[in-house]
């Protein structure tokens, strides 16, 4: 059973360290927790959808594969192409073959998507405005750097195509 002490591969985080990490965790819990109950109170959509439409408005021509999909957004893998699907339901999406190649698909955002990403985007940019921007302040810009910095660490073992398993 793993114990809190030290041994000799513990990495040596002090204590101001695992506070700023634990502090992020929270924040970004309880921010994205608040953001869905407005998403539901308003009758829409939950975050996870929101998040799944922003990616593919993002991409280039609106779509992408569902590999380069679970890539990008910022929610679990696990229970992705059962996500995909509900949202297909609703007609927010829809997965298309790829024109060069027929056994592959993607995962295109149709036009009734994009109205409800505009909707639902008033009230997560309301939650924003309200509790995220007020505590940032001027902060924001050193913030998304810091963020960028982090997110590139942690891409950049697998930045040369190389995959989990080819990384050994």
């Amino acid at each position: 059973m793993a114990t809190r002490t030290e041994t000799a591969q513990t990495p040596k985080i002090d204590a101001e360290q695992a506070a700023a990490w634990r502090a992020f965790l929270r924040a970004h819990a309880l921010m994205l927790r608040k953001i869905g109950e407005d998403l539901d109170e308003a009758g829409l959509p939950p975050f996870a959808w929101y998040e799944v439409l922003w990616v593919l408005y993002d991409a280039p021509d609106h779509h992408l594969q569902p590999s380069q999909l679970a890539d990008e957004v910022v929610l679990s893998r696990s229970g992705l192409s059962r996500l995909i699907d509900r949202i297909e339901e609703a007609g927010l999406v829809a997965r298309r073959a790829c024109p060069g190649d027929r056994r592959a698909i993607h995962v295109e955002l149709t036009e009734k998507g994009e109205k409800m990403l505009d909707e639902m985007w008033c009230v997560y940019a309301r939650g924003i405005e309200e509790h995220f921007l007020p505590a940032v302040g001027e902060q924001a810009c050193t913030m998304r750097q810091v963020m960028e910095s982090v997110a590139e660490s942690v891409r950049r073992p697998f930045g040369d195509g190389a995959g989990p398993s080819d990384a050994s």
